[in-house]
């Protein structure tokens, strides 16, 4: 299995979380632009500190386990997890609690 393959369910839970928010009136403009800076300013350190992580061989990848594309150092699969994450908790948020205006 490649990392692509596995990210993708990462990525369309969070994703279908998020647009269960946003449909249900659960997320307000404030929320969807604090997420998508928030999203903004995580994937940059991730790109930042996988490359370094990588660069000094903390970590390496099997190179037929990824795409290929990649970021400085990162393979374009590590941004997956930032990109969930952003997705993801503000949705659980904002569905668990009251409707906001």
């Amino acid at each position: 299995m490649t990392y692509l393959l596995l990210n993708t369910v990462f990525l369309v839970l969070a994703g279908g979380a998020f647009l269960v928010a946003v449909r249900r009136g659960r997320l307000s403009r404030r929320r969807i632009a604090a997420a998508a800076i928030a999203l903004a300013a995580v994937l940059v350190l991730t790109a930042v500190f996988d490359s370094i992580m990588i660069g000094v061989g903390l970590v390496d990848y099997d190179p037929s386990r990824i795409f290929g594309l990649r970021i400085g150092l990162a393979p374009i699969e590590d941004f997956a997890y930032p990109v969930a994450a952003a997705l993801l908790l503000p949705a659980l948020w904002a569905l668990s609690g009251k409707k906001t205006e």
